[in-house]
């Protein structure tokens, strides 16, 4: 009895499983009935995955919450300050440059008269000077001034500095020492050689007491009445330069009595041979009025260069009292 039920479980538990692989490969309907066909070429589309779990809704990216815009900083780098100076001065290009010339006359011993010019646009340049009939022409510094001592030939001195382009200044001056000397002047132009000398007191050539170029002597001997000097005037580089020698002596101090011979010489050069030379003396004697007289020497031929020409009579012999 047992057997039976056994077979009959395994019949049965066989047509089971045989009806469920049927249905499986080809439905509920029947193989051959028009009611159903074989599904053949079946395209598949829209699969959605599934598992075990809830399903979730289809993701909704508009409903998504958006993120925040990233903020971009750019960063600065800050330049180094700069050190703290002090106020340079500031130009005032609206007032533009100081082109005025100046000339300052101050009175000094022995009769002078000290030159100061101020010309700032005018360095390096080459100047006149003018006074009382006296002409010379120097050249100022590269920054536009000068100095210059000058023997004064009237107490109420008057000087002018006038340069090329037309500038010029005036500076004055009271001397009122100039009574107590006597002055002689020879001036001229360029290279001309000419010197002027004094032999004060029946000196001899080169020695005590000649008074030239080379031996000029100072004002401290004319301020203690000793003896006289001389004044070189005028540029001796610049070409064509107005040029002067100017012989100071205190007559009215003089410590001595006696004569002073004076000449104009002039030296026979490369330059001046076989040519006029072309001269101008000044003499001021006690105060008086100034006398000028013009010259023309004229040089002898080269064979002569190195020699000296002794013009004696060009200017008048000073005769000293004692004081």
């Amino acid at each position: 009895m047992a057997r039976k039920q056994t077979r009959i479980l395994a019949l049965g538990t066989l047509g089971c499983a045989l009806a469920i692989g049927y249905v499986m490969q080809f439905g509920f309907g029947l193989p051959g009935g028009g009611t159903s066909a074989a599904v053949k070429n079946v395209t598949v589309s829209g699969i959605v995955p599934t598992s075990s779990s809830v399903p979730k809704p289809p993701l909704d990216l508009q409903q998504l919450p958006k993120l925040p815009e990233p903020s971009v900083q750019l960063a600065r780098v800050e330049a180094p300050a700069a050190p703290q100076t002090a106020d340079l001065p500031k130009d005032d290009v609206g007032a533009g440059f100081d082109c005025a010339v100046d000339l300052a006359a101050e009175p000094a011993a022995g009769a002078m008269v000290s030159l100061t010019l101020t010309a700032p646009c005018n360095g390096s340049e080459r100047v006149t000077f003018h006074h009382h009939g006296l002409m010379f022409t120097e050249v100022t510094q590269p920054d536009g001034t000068l100095m210059v001592d000058v023997p004064a030939l009237t107490e109420s001195a008057m000087f002018i500095a006038s340069f090329g382009n037309g500038a010029s200044a005036v500076g004055r001056a009271q001397v009122t020492s100039l009574p107590f000397y006597d002055r002689v002047a020879v001036q001229w132009k360029g290279d001309s050689g000419l010197q002027l000398h004094a032999r004060e007191f029946s000196a001899e050539y080169f020695g005590e007491g000649h008074v030239w170029s080379a031996a000029a002597g100072d004002v401290s001997r004319a301020a203690s009445g000793d003896g006289g000097f001389i004044t070189t005037l005028g540029s001796g580089t610049s070409p064509d330069a107005l040029r002067a020698e100017v012989y100071s002596f205190p007559a009215g101090t003089a410590r001595r009595s006696g004569e002073i011979a004076l000449t104009v010489e002039a030296e026979i050069t490369a330059v001046n041979c076989t040519s006029d030379v072309e001269a101008q003396t000044l003499e001021l004697h006690e105060g008086g009025d100034l006398r000028v007289r013009d010259l023309t020497l004229a040089m002898p031929d080269c064979d002569s260069v190195g020699d000296f020409l002794v013009l004696k009579n060009l200017v008048e012999d000073l005769t000293i009292a004692s004081n």
